[in-house]
Parts: structure tokens; C-alpha cells; sequence
């Protein structure tokens, strides 16, 4: 049964797409493809249906991450087929809890920095880089690939609890 994982951020182009690019890179590296699936979204909709913002696609080509994205907005539909939901800010959180139609699906929500054992204090927030300059997509990247480790290391755990 295929582990599935989404990104959320505000409208979907900017650190969200980036979180799905990454984590898809460190699925296929651990060799968890076809057992992890990872998808993004935003929890509005004013970008629905357009590509990610040309900085997010720039600074992930960069760094080597493919990245094939059209934005879109989270459903509370979507907690019934998803295991993790992993927000991107504080206000992503909330709002997810909120939208979650069980605890048990409130639950599944996470703060993507949670899993980077170097992130400190209560401010877990990857800013949003969308009203500055290019130095903020390069931070977003870093902060993303520094929590990936250790997500994939939680969603590993969980693949493997699944199969034994």
C-alpha cells in the first residue's frame, strides 16, 4: 500500500512545489518509488492552475530537482486517501487542523521543520519567499532539504511498520 504525503503552503508555487521536489528526489534515492508518493498543494486557491512561481523552478533546477507542477488547493476530501499532511508555516497548520473533518485526521498534520533536529525554538516556519528576492528561494530550498532527512526517515519507518 503506497504511502502518501502532501506539501502545503499558501498557494502552491512557491514552497510547497519545492518541498514535493525534494522529498520526490529523496524518495528515489532511498529507493522508496512506487511505495511513497509525494504531492503539494496550497490552502487557497488564487494560483490554482498555474505553474510554480519561475524563481521556485530556477533555484530547483539549480540545485539538480525536477519539477513538473500545476497548483491547486487542498481539499478536506483529500485526508481520507492521505497519511502525512506536512505544513509549511504555523498558519498552514492551523488552518489544516481546522479543515480536518476527524481528530484522527487533524492528527496527520505536521510542521515540515519538525523533522529537522537542528531547527530551534518555537518558530518552525520556512518564510514565505514570494514578495522578496531570490536569497529567499535559496533559504526556502535549504530549510526544505535540512527537514527531509529526518521526514524520510519518519515515513520510512512508517513504510516499513506497514509491511511487517
Amino acid at each position: 500500500m503506497t504511502y502518501r504525503v502532501c506539501f502545503v503552503c499558501t498557494g502552491n508555487i512557491c514552497r510547497s512545489p519545492i518541498a514535493e521536489a525534494v522529498f520526490h528526489a529523496r524518495v528515489a534515492d532511498d529507493g522508496l518509488d512506487g511505495l511513497v508518493e509525494a504531492e503539494s498543494a496550497g490552502t487557497g486557491g488564487w494560483h490554482e492552475g498555474e505553474g510554480a512561481d519561475p524563481r521556485t523552478v530556477a533555484v530547483l533546477a539549480e540545485h539538480g530537482y525536477g519539477l513538473d507542477h500545476t497548483a491547486r488547493q487542498f481539499q478536506q476530501s483529500w485526508f481520507s486517501r492521505l497519511d502525512l499532511v506536512v505544513a509549511l508555516d504555523a498558519g498552514h497548520l492551523r488552518a489544516l487542523r481546522r479543515l480536518a473533518p476527524t481528530e484522527r485526521d487533524a492528527a496527520k498534520v505536521r510542521l515540515l521543520r519538525s523533522y529537522d533536529p537542528a531547527a530551534e525554538g518555537d518558530d518552525l516556519d520556512v518564510p514565505d519567499p514570494y514578495y522578496g528576492g531570490r536569497d529567499g528561494f535559496e533559504e526556502c530550498l535549504e530549510m526544505v532539504e535540512a527537514a527531509s532527512t529526518g521526514l524520510l526517515a519518519a515515513v520510512r519507518e512508517q513504510v516499513e511498520g506497514r509491511a511487517a
